[in-house]
């Protein structure tokens, strides 16, 4: 049986977020939030809340039971100092956590994701199911070549 562990994580992004696009909604403003504080604009991909939705739930997949915290620690970068000269060396910068926030209250609301009291958030069943069935749908779609690497 595949599992998300035996696939590349870019090929299962895609795949999920697919099949999100039916199961959970981008907010109207979600094209114009940047994805964090060290980002000048906005995501320029136009699936971009599924795609985040996507790592999000092997994240949690894969790290559970994980907070916003960190997760946002995660999805950060670095942050350039002045614009006009950068003067001032870069400096480390979380993610949005209010998009991660709202995307794991999405995929809560669906049952992939629950909250564990004082823990954060972990996979659920049909959470891990949907990872391992899209996983198997990749496995098959992927040139055996691409998958030397993984074996």
């Amino acid at each position: 049986m595949t599992t998300l562990y035996d696939v590349p994580a870019e090929a299962l992004y895609e795949a999920v977020a697919a099949d999100l696009e039916d199961r959970i909604e981008e907010p109207a403003w979600a094209s114009f939030a940047k994805s964090g504080d060290h980002a000048e604009l906005p995501p320029e991909n136009d699936d971009f809340w599924y795609v985040r939705a996507a790592s999000l739930l092997r994240k949690v997949a894969t790290d559970g039971p994980v907070g916003v915290e960190r997760l946002s620690t995660e999805y950060g970068g670095a942050k350039q100092g002045s614009n006009r000269y950068r003067v001032a060396p870069p400096r480390r910068s979380d993610g949005s956590k209010k998009i991660i926030r709202l995307i794991l209250q999405q995929l809560e609301e669906e049952g992939l994701v629950e909250t564990a009291e004082g823990e954060g958030r972990r996979i659920t069943a049909e959470g891990r199911s949907l990872l391992d069935d899209v996983a198997g749908q990749v496995m098959e779609d992927l040139d055996r070549a691409d998958l030397e690497r993984y074996a």
